[in-house]
């Protein structure tokens, strides 16, 4: 391989993970402004994150185009063909982390047409765990950073158990306010998405490691989500 070849097979490279680093940043920055719309029952914001979540589809268009051209005409092998694949599926997830902030622009949406119900504090405290986490591990990979990226993978169990004790408040209010059920379930339904998105943010996490290690992380990570079988994953529309 040429000199010339080289340096354009890096410069494909540096593109396809400036995408991925790219999309990482707006999914953060979707979080934060879907959790602002929810605090301020703001119906303008929330229609703006709604817009907004189309870039990320986008952005994740152009990163299977770059993949394609590596694929094409480049044909990495070893540790590239690695690179390329993780970064390809890690694109996938963090759009997904996107159509979860979008639901909680959905559903804030739904929220703005009942009577006023307080947000629960809990999902402040959710929502700030997700966005470090998905912080943190684009910075593991921006700095290929396996360890970093493990200490991501391994504090799920912090926003499972966060959302574990929303289910159970949100539950507890319900029983106490029967006529505020209608934003309630709204309410489980956003904890769900937030928890989601930290699950999302771990995935991640694991295509990172891989990356950099070529080691596949077990399924090995502690799982504490106790509603799993009794609240539902909704589907992005």
């Amino acid at each position: 391989m040429t000199e010339h070849t080289m340096r354009a097979y890096d410069d494909d490279l540096k593109d396809l993970r400036t995408i991925v680093s790219r999309m990482g940043g707006m999914a953060e920055d979707q979080l934060v402004a879907a959790m602002e719309a929810l605090r301020e029952t703001n119906v303008e914001k929330a229609h703006k994150v709604r817009v907004a979540d189309q870039t990320l589809d986008q952005m994740e268009l152009q990163a299977e185009r770059a993949a394609i051209t590596l694929f094409a005409l480049r044909a990495p092998v070893a540790d590239d063909l690695r690179v390329v694949v993780a970064a390809l599926k890690m694109t996938s997830l963090i759009e997904r982390m996107g159509d979860y902030a979008k639901n909680i622009a959905k559903r804030t949406l739904a929220i703005a047409e009942s009577d006023p119900v307080p947000m629960p504090a809990t999902l402040d405290r959710m929502a700030a765990e997700a966005r470090v986490m998905i912080r943190e591990v684009m910075d593991s990979y921006v700095h290929n950073d396996a360890n970093a990226a493990m200490d991501v993978w391994e504090r799920d169990e912090n926003l499972d158990n966060m959302h574990n004790a929303a289910y159970r408040q949100i539950l507890a209010r319900m029983m106490e306010a029967p006529d505020q059920i209608n934003a309630l379930t709204h309410y489980l339904m956003i904890a769900k998405n937030l928890e989601r998105i930290g699950d999302q943010a771990t995935n991640v996490a694991e295509q990172v490691y891989y990356a950099i290690t070529g080691t596949l992380l077990e399924d090995a990570r502690p799982k504490n989500d106790e509603t799993s079988t009794t609240v539902l994953d909704e589907s992005d529309d």
